[in-house]
């Protein structure tokens, strides 16, 4: 099974594109990439951006799909409208069938920006409808919307569905932001909602959470599992990769989640 990701790297390796690939790794599926920015950062925060020109995203894109069986897409940070319009054109071109799963990168752990608010529109205009699941936080539902975060599990889902009847297929609000002893995720699709909880870890070591839970999702559809039942599985490792993150000692701030809790300690 291949899974591609499509996102922006993380120097520091916690988030982003290596936060894909080792979770595609640690769950047995292939990963191939496709970058859309490089950034400066680490533990501490986000020093610096370059995004790739668009055109060379495209090319990116063309040479993976022209090439490899692609089974799922990952899309993580895309900064500039152009770029999500050159990734928007290459699903046309490529995707067909194929599950993806965006999950609209916004703030980094640390606080920083890391998108203008022309992607932000991007994003709710041209490339949400084009994705088989979306995997806002409670902060970027909120963007998503241009309304307040919601404060209880109740408006969360509330927000879901306004996202749904804007186009969304399927949005899974994650709870990390929430309050409380446990995280709760809520999958809201047409039909119905479900919740998916976990208790919460005592970790300050969280950064690259959420790009972990998508591409662990991606890689459960890569496998051929149905939506739910990949977002069970995605939230049962990313709780694991959490829960053992201060085995490791990486940076001075936010470190990331251990993505090989299963293999090595």
């Amino acid at each position: 099974m291949i899974a591609l990701t499509i996102a922006g790297s993380d120097s520091g390796g916690g988030a982003g594109i290596q936060a894909d690939l080792k979770t595609f790794s640690a769950l047995g599926v292939y990963g191939a990439s496709v970058v859309t920015a490089l950034t400066a950062q680490n533990t501490l925060g986000v020093q610096a951006i370059h995004d790739v020109p668009p055109d060379f995203v495209t090319a990116q894109c063309d040479s993976v799909f022209s090439d490899l069986a692609v089974a799922a897409v990952k899309i993580g940070m895309l900064s500039r409208a152009s770029v999500i319009a050159a990734v928007a054109a290459s699903l046309d071109r490529h995707a067909g069938t194929i599950p993806v799963v965006l999950d609209p990168v916004m703030v980094a752990t640390s606080g920083d920006r890391l998108v203008g608010d022309d992607a932000v529109a991007a994003l709710r205009g041209t490339l949400m409808r084009r994705a088989d699941l979306i995997t806002p936080n409670l902060p970027e539902a909120a963007a998503l919307l241009d309304e307040p975060v919601a404060a209880s599990e109740a408006e969360a889902e509330s927000q879901g569905r306004r996202l749904v009847e804007r186009g969304a297929r399927a949005v899974l609000i994650k709870g990390g932001h929430a309050g409380g002893s446990e995280s709760t995720d809520l999958l809201v699709t047409p039909t119905c909602v479900r919740r998916f909880s976990a208790a919460r870890a005592p970790t300050r070591n969280t950064h690259g959470t959420g790009c972990t839970l998508s591409s662990a999702v991606a890689a459960g559809l890569a496998r051929g599992l149905d939506l739910p039942d990949a977002v069970e599985a995605a939230k049962t490792y990313v709780s694991g990769a959490i829960a053992a993150a201060n085995r490791l000692a990486i940076g001075r701030g936010h470190g990331p989640v251990h993505h090989f809790f299963a293999q090595w300690q």
